[in-house]
């Protein structure tokens, strides 16, 4: 169920898709998709870190 939300999440097609919902909780999914996005480049930027040793 989370990992089927996150790949929602990051699917470009929806990434920019007019939602019908209030303000408040667009900002608050934008948000989301940033901060998962900005998570899966961290871990990517560790794991490459960590290999290269």
């Amino acid at each position: 169920m989370l990992l089927k939300k996150i790949l929602y999440y990051l699917n470009p097609v929806n990434l920019f898709k007019r939602e019908k919902v209030d303000i408040n909780l667009r900002f608050m999914h934008g948000i989301n998709k940033i901060s998962i996005l900005l998570f899966l480049v961290c871990l990517a930027v560790m794991i490459i870190r960590a290999v290269s040793r």
